[in-house]
């Protein structure tokens, strides 16, 4: 399928659609560093700071968007996770995208390429290898460090096991680099306790932090100690992401030190054991953070690795995730009432993935904002299948109808690419267009110095203030 080249679709008022909009687009939100406060970038190649091969390793190698979309375009694995060269799969991807239209790989894909490359033609299979070419020989010029200082990236927090050393991030804050890159305490191998590969995990955890792991109390002091050296490395938030669904059940530590024991030795446990260590968990996890004053991250909703096929031939994160349907409110309820009670709650970001929840989140994050902080809890940005123009417009209008758009820490990439950065310019282009509408119909007051003050909050300002950075 050949598209028309259209040499103005990515303008100035892309996605802006009235005066409003424009104004505060340009004179507000445009002008903006970015923090992005939570994404999967390796820290490794920030530090290391060395160019890449050619444009199917910054864009395509490890982008699962993608590789659903090539694979829904009936794309051979070969092309999109296998051995195929770099320059193959590029072309397999521009034969894709003119069949990505009202999808949010349309936008994103000709954002990147205008920004990073300042190539305004449409991909598709005519032009993809002058494409290749021209960007893959940029890119080898081109490094990270480079990258991130293009799109005005102040802060960016990678996501990192507990057991990491972080030896990245204390090279990349002894050089010059200007953004700040920071860790996040990433603690899902340490809630699932039911993974064959547990055992072997807490001894990691006990080599990382010096103690020999034998009980609940020397796992409990194995991640103060992992705490500590994050939070010494200018740790601001743990990010904790739910394989099924959210278990919130009553426990004793004594109930757990036995559960703790038996799965040391290898033995397996019940549902019911599972669910009163997973609960432990997150309490004693989230108290800590609290007492480091952290910001806590909880990404929910998914059911993963739908495809066992694919999963055993590529892995994990091979983009065969989707939206689940379990139910979150009571739970949650449970979980934060707990941790409010004891004064033991910290800063909060939930991330909804079912659509179907969102007024469920929005409302219940507004039951538990105590404390003299604004914003305190937080229903986080679209995520995953709804980082996207129809999902960030519901998410910004029910959050304002529930709760404070104001007090909004913003937009984050989440991703793995380097080259994905200006979904910030997405998100903050859709933003200014909902409040500019809002003006055009009457509905909100046309102070565009007021309401422009507002976008530079919820697109910067907000998140500096709430983490701390």
């Amino acid at each position: 399928m050949t598209l028309k080249n259209d040499l103005d679709f990515i303008n100035d008022d892309f996605l802006l659609q009235n005066g409003t909009a424009i104004a505060l687009y340009h004179d507000y939100a445009a002008k903006m560093p970015i923090i992005d406060y939570h994404n999967h970038l390796s820290p490794e190649r920030i530090a290391k700071n060395e160019g890449f091969a050619d444009i199917t390793e910054a864009w395509l190698s490890e982008d699962h968007y993608k590789w659903r979309g090539m694979r829904a375009n009936g794309i051979e694995e070969q092309y999109i996770t296998g051995n195929a060269s770099g320059k193959e799969k590029f072309l397999k991807w521009a034969e894709t995208v003119p069949y990505t239209l009202k999808n949010p790989l349309f936008h994103w894909t000709h954002l990147e390429l205008k920004r990073y490359f300042g190539i305004d033609e449409l991909l598709q299979p005519e032009n993809a290898l002058a494409i290749y070419e021209e960007t893959s020989a940029k890119l080898r010029n081109s490094t990270p460090q480079q990258l991130l200082s293009q799109m005005k990236v102040e802060v960016l927090c990678t996501t990192d096991d507990p057991t990491d050393t972080l030896q990245y991030h204390q090279q990349i804050a002894s050089g010059d680099f200007q953004t700040q890159v920071l860790p996040t305490f990433r603690s899902d191998k340490l809630i699932h306790i039911e993974s064959t590969d547990f055992p072997d995990y807490l001894e990691k955890l006990g080599v990382a932090a010096r103690i020999r792991i034998i009980d609940l109390e020397t796992l409990l002091e194995a991640i103060a100690n992992r705490l500590d050296h994050f939070h010494a490395l200018g740790c601001k938030g743990s990010d904790f992401g739910l394989t099924g669904a959210l278990v919130y059940d009553t426990y004793t530590d004594k109930e757990v030190d036995d559960i703790v024991k038996k799965r040391i030795q290898g033995l397996p446990l019940s549902v019911p054991e599972n669910a009163k260590y997973r609960s432990c968990l997150l309490e004693k996890l989230a108290m800590m953070y609290h007492d480091r004053s952290w910001a806590q991250q909880y990404h929910l909703g998914p059911i993963r690795n739908n495809n066992s096929k694919l999963l055993r031939e590529v892995g994990a994160d091979a983009g065969c995730d989707s939206i689940g349907d379990y139910s979150f409110a009571t739970p949650l309820s449970k979980f934060f009432d707990s941790l409010n009670s004891k004064d033991k709650l910290a800063k909060t970001i939930t991330y909804n993935l079912n659509p179907a929840y969102n007024e469920v989140f929005a409302t219940m994050m507004g039951n538990f904002n105590t404390g003299g902080i604004p914003g305190k809890m937080q229903w986080g940005a679209a995520w995953w299948f709804l980082d996207q123009k129809g999902g960030m417009e519901t998410q910004i209008d029910t959050l304002a109808t529930m709760g404070l758009l104001s007090r909004f820490v913003g937009m984050l990439t989440d991703s793995r690419s380097f080259l994905s950065f200006p979904r910030h310019e997405y998100f903050r282009r859709i933003l200014c267009n909902v409040i500019g509408q809002d003006v055009e119909n009457g509905e909100l007051p046309k102070d565009i110095h007021f309401l422009g003050k507002m976008i530079e909050a919820i697109c910067y300002h907000n998140a500096k203030n709430y983490f701390g950075f």
